[in-house]
């Protein structure tokens, strides 16, 4: 005999409104009059894949802590981002401190051409096509706050085309109109009748000549 699907006992988890994602943990040091004490910095960022996309910085004596402190912090800076299909919609260059970044916009099939923490942001933000370069400066912090100022400073445009198909469903859909088109009867068009030329009859006599 199969058993009956029973549900799971205790406390059901809700869905989350945002993923997480861990960008760098540092240990931080400090020198006191009785010694060293140790604590912990964790960069983390979040975002819910539709638009919408934060970073944080979070400090503890212990690693969990600083996490959740730094989603915490995360929370309070979102950003929204604009979008135009699966992309962004123009490009933008952006200088936060050290670090320079550039973001363009990229055709339908491109991918993610980034790398580093820019990945992490721009997957979370929900951006499946783009095209990035950070210039100047290596460290992760740094370029994740000034990657998130780009994405914080573009600009919707209303009149790109918000639906964005991928280029196979392109193909599907321009079958489809075809052979819509071939199914349809051509349309006859009424033609006139040609008005016939009335002729003067020919007379035989010549005219006389006086």
């Amino acid at each position: 005999m199969a058993k009956p699907n029973r549900k799971p006992r205790g406390p059901q988890k809700e869905p989350k409104e945002f993923e997480e994602e861990v960008i760098q943990i540092d240990r931080v040091t400090r020198v006191v009059k009785g010694g060293r004490r140790l604590r912990f910095r964790a960069t983390v960022v979040i975002g819910n894949k539709n638009g919408k996309v934060g970073v944080g910085i979070g400090k503890s004596a212990e690693v969990t802590g600083a996490i959740q402190k730094g989603i915490a912090q995360a929370k309070k800076e979102l950003v929204t981002v604009p979008m135009a299909g699966q992309t962004i919609p123009h490009r933008i260059k952006t200088k936060y401190k050290s670090a320079h970044i550039l973001l363009m916009p990229a055709c339908p099939g491109t991918g993610i051409i980034a790398g580093g923490p820019v990945r992490k942001i721009i997957e979370l933000a929900g951006i499946k096509d783009i095209l990035s370069k950070c210039l100047g400066n290596n460290n992760k912090l740094t370029n994740s706050q000034a990657a998130v100022k780009a994405l914080g400073n573009l600009k919707s445009i209303p009149w790109l085309k918000k639906k964005d198909l991928d280029p196979v469903k392109e193909e599907q859909a321009k079958k489809k109109e075809v052979k819509t088109e071939e199914k349809k009867p051509a349309k006859k068009t009424a033609t006139k009748p040609e008005a016939k030329k009335e002729t003067a009859p020919k007379s035989n006599k010549e005219p006389k000549k006086d």
